[in-house]
């Protein structure tokens, strides 16, 4: 165990395994004009989706996992509240539309997943990766621009944390 530590360690500090990220998108950003495929594998037009209203990216590692598990679960959770406010919601990891479809499945979530098996997603929205694995970040647009974001998000607060958000953004 110690050794594959060191192996890790070692990969780590000479930049082999190192994070690949551009600069995530500041606020007033415009949603980045890429198409990928749903857990269905019907194709969204991300700046198509967003042009109007509230629309929420969030980014996850792995599908199925304890914590993704748990960040898309608070968004299940408070659905109800965040579609009376008009915002729709996109779940982004580089899994295939197949695991998004079962994670969606299992879980009863009643929104989109995106398979960003190319990180074409990931990359335009500068999420940081290691590993090929997205950081877990949200992005919020209203009309098209971003508002709000998230660049450390949480699981379990997720949907509080939107909802925070979107308070803020009422207040303005």
């Amino acid at each position: 165990m110690n050794s594959m530590f060191a192996r890790i360690t070692s990969l780590l500090a000479g930049g082999t395994l190192a994070a690949v990220a551009a600069e995530p998108l500041a606020p007033g950003a415009a949603v980045p004009a890429v198409t990928q495929i749903n857990h269905d594998g019907k194709a969204v037009k991300l700046a198509e989706v967003a042009s109007s209203g509230f629309v929420l990216f969030f980014f996850y590692p792995k599908a199925d996992t304890p914590g993704c598990t748990k960040q898309a679960c608070s968004l299940r959770d408070s659905w109800e509240t965040l579609q009376a406010k008009g915002v729709r919601i996109f779940g982004v990891s580089a899994d295939d539309a197949e695991s998004q479809q079962a994670f969606r499945t299992k879980h009863k979530l009643p929104y989109d997943l995106l398979a960003d098996t190319d990180r074409r997603v990931i990359d335009a929205f500068g999420v940081p990766r290691m590993l090929g694995f997205a950081k877990r970040q949200a992005y919020l647009f209203k009309d098209g621009k971003l508002v709000w974001r998230s660049l450390e998000a949480s699981t379990e607060r997720q949907a509080a944390d939107v909802l925070k958000a979107l308070e803020s953004e009422a207040a303005k």
